[in-house]
């Protein structure tokens, strides 16, 4: 048995979250993708591939005939827009996976907590730079306390769509956020960078975690246990390099504005690299890539659940 899901959002993320579905997945399946623009490539892809369609934004999928049968809708367009959205959907009953900053739901990260939420209505994929650097801090703070994350997000201006550009604030409060409730570090700051060189460049981030000092081998090996977790559904996600650490002592302590003391110990930093499959965007949308991966591993584990409790 499949669930049918709808798709909000014509743009990047949701035409290849959508051709993810149908290519990927045998437990979703298509019911509604959804876009305001009848011009736009992702809708009319949709419409190619036999995909029911709507112009009409959330009220054309909520009046569509198929409504009632689809179970998970996933929410690609804008923070702002989310907060109607959610409030519409969870009102019809539906469960609502949201790929934008607007964080109403508990933040999913799934190698690190991507069973705890399955059964919350409302579950937030953070952003492209969180799902590609919060593992990392997870990996480190498993073995030694980490008490401040900073992850840095550069990314092919190409692949940064206008639903992404409009939420540059919300990615970096948001993933700061998560850095925290989710990655375990005591403090958090995200940068993000579009960069504008050509060709366009693979999506890049930088992890920096200052810990207590701790078995380097350790921190290392839970790194690549990570990283090895992440691939599992994200296949162009790697190390760029090895793992890098440096000891932090009394005798040059380091200052940063987001901590009230000053720091000794050890400093983590992991370069990483995130190809995309290229299932709708190039192989360099590595960031777009990762985000709508882990929102389909999300549903996917969330669909089953849901059946797994009917059938008990």
């Amino acid at each position: 048995m499949t669930v049918k899901i709808a798709i909000i959002g014509s743009g990047n993320i949701g035409t290849d979250l959508m051709i993810k579905v149908m290519r990927l997945s045998t437990v979703l399946e298509m019911g509604a993708f959804v876009g305001i623009d009848p011009e736009s490539d992702g809708l009319k892809r949709a419409e190619r591939l036999g995909v029911p369609i709507t112009a009409g934004g959330l009220d054309g999928l909520v009046a569509m005939p198929g409504f009632s049968d689809i179970e998970i809708i996933f929410d690609a367009t804008s923070a702002a827009a989310h907060q109607r959205h959610s409030d519409v959907l969870l009102g019809h009953g539906k469960r609502v996976i949201d790929l934008t900053p607007a964080a109403i739901g508990p933040y999913t990260i799934p190698p690190v907590n991507g069973e705890a939420n399955l059964d919350a209505p409302n579950v937030n994929m953070v952003t492209c730079g969180g799902q590609a650097t919060i593992p990392i801090v997870a990996a480190v703070n498993r073995i030694a306390k980490v008490h401040y994350g900073e992850i840095v997000a550069s990314i092919a201006s190409k692949s940064a769509g206008p639903g992404t550009r409009a939420n540059i604030d919300e990615f970096t409060e948001t993933t700061s956020q998560a850095i925290v409730a989710v990655g375990g570090a005591t403090r958090g700051k995200a940068i993000i960078i579009l960069n504008p060189a050509e060709p366009p460049l693979i999506m890049r981030d930088t992890v920096y975690c200052l810990c207590d000092d701790g078995d380097r081998e350790a921190i290392r090996q839970s790194i690549e246990d990570m990283v090895a977790e992440v691939q599992t559904y994200v296949p162009g996600y790697r190390l760029k390099q090895a793992v890098q650490f440096e000891s932090i002592g009394s005798n040059a302590p380091l200052h940063i504005p987001e901590m009230n003391d000053s720091f000794t110990g050890l400093k983590v930093s992991v370069f990483l690299e995130v190809e995309g499959a290229a299932h709708y965007l190039p192989a360099y949308a590595g960031n777009l890539d990762i985000m709508t991966s882990a929102a389909l591993r999300t549903a996917e584990k969330i669909a089953v659940r849901m059946h797994a409790g009917a059938a008990a």
